[in-house]
């Protein structure tokens, strides 16, 4: 069987003739940053040219596409195609009164100026709405704040949070894994932990991808976790981990398992306890299941406690994995089974669970 290679423009224009074809503005931005990045540049500006021609007289849809655009050409990092969307989108923004269109336009010249490392043109463009009566959102604030974070540029965004606080702007669990991200991605374990200090003091929720920005940036973990299979394994233990990492990544541990994260995480009841590692890096559902396993004996030991029927832990069956099929938590989960001689087994009607029953279980723990 031979097959015949159709071009993607062509083909994309084969496609839109079908009778179920319904057009989609995502679909057609993306399609034209990506010709652009290819230097197909004419293609994209036929494509861009014909979707305006199409949507000349709904200025909604035509801000949405621009945003669109403006979003696709800086995730692909093309800069010419960013500068021509940003400069459509902007002449649209003056020549409208349509608040929401203003509104929507600014969140994405915000995001595009930002991923593009533009991040004080993008600051400036907070300051543009406050000057035309419109207030900058929570977005807005975030997407400046991720791009001084992510250029390492810290004094800006510890000053973009300083303006967050003054302006009313809630500094919230999503905001604060965006500083933990940008302070990890530099090795700045210090400074990590300041601010989980800070999520502390003001009472802001910590996350299972707070677990996961902390915890991948921690050398010593990180190490135990890619060579396991190959050595005498990891600690077993909270306490164990502690006392074989380094003095930072120990305190930021120690600050992680005071979080709720780990009663987010599991169901206690008298049919199941339930403990589901979905979401969770290999590091985080490392330190989550050594949490579990103290909590768990801590619970079977009081004598008026509650013993759950049966005792499950979820960790996928490797669906989402970078390797279909190989998940590295699933791989995490039996090593602690087998070092710990824990009675959990593999579901077999679910290969993505370990089960046991809860008295085997507490005779195993207590």
């Amino acid at each position: 069987m031979s097959f015949v290679f159709i071009p993607f423009p062509q083909l994309y224009l084969k496609i839109t003739e079908a009778s179920w074809f319904e057009w989609n503005p995502k679909l057609v931005a993306n399609l034209a940053a990506s010709l652009d990045k290819q230097e197909q540049c004419d293609e994209s500006e036929s494509l861009i040219s014909d979707s305006i021609a199409k949507l000349q007289s709904r200025e909604r849809e035509l801000a949405l596409f621009y945003c669109e655009l403006v979003t696709s050409h800086s995730k692909h990092g093309s800069n010419r195609g960013f500068d021509c969307s940003l400069a459509r989108l902007d002449q649209l923004l003056r020549s409208s009164s349509s608040v929401y269109v203003k509104k929507q336009g600014y969140k994405a010249m915000a995001s595009g100026l930002a991923e593009m490392g533009r991040v004080k043109e993008a600051e400036e463009l907070i300051e543009e709405m406050r000057g035309k009566g419109i207030r900058a959102s929570q977005f807005e604030f975030r997407c400046v704040l991720y791009g001084y974070g992510r250029s390492g540029m810290f004094a800006d965004m510890q000053r973009i949070v300083g303006k967050m606080e003054t302006e009313g702007i809630e500094v919230d669990t999503v905001s604060s894994n965006m500083i933990l991200s940008s302070f990890g991605a530099r090795s700045a374990l210090p400074e990590m932990a300041t601010w989980l200090q800070k999520m502390r003091t003001l009472r802001i929720p910590c996350s299972i991808r707070t677990y996961n920005s902390v915890l991948n940036s921690c050398p010593t973990i990180t190490s135990m976790m890619q060579s396991s299979a190959s050595s005498n394994g990891f600690p077993i233990s909270i306490q164990e981990l502690v006392n074989n990492v380094t003095e930072a990544e120990a305190v930021l541990v120690g600050q992680l398992v005071e979080s709720e994260v780990l009663n987010e995480t599991m169901n206690w009841n008298a049919s199941e306890a339930k403990l589901d590692l979905h979401g969770m890096h290999s590091s985080s559902a490392y330190v989550i299941i050594l949490q579990w396993m103290d909590e768990l004996r801590e619970r079977l030991s009081r004598g008026d406690g509650v013993i759950p029927a049966e005792v499950v832990v979820v960790c996928g069956s490797g669906k989402h994995s970078s390797v279909r099929g190989q998940s590295p938590v699933k791989r995490l989960v039996k090593e602690i089974v087998v070092r710990t001689g824990s009675p959990l087994r593999i579901d077999r009607k679910n290969t993505g669970c370990f089960i046991a029953k809860g008295k085997v279980v507490k005779e195993w723990l207590c």
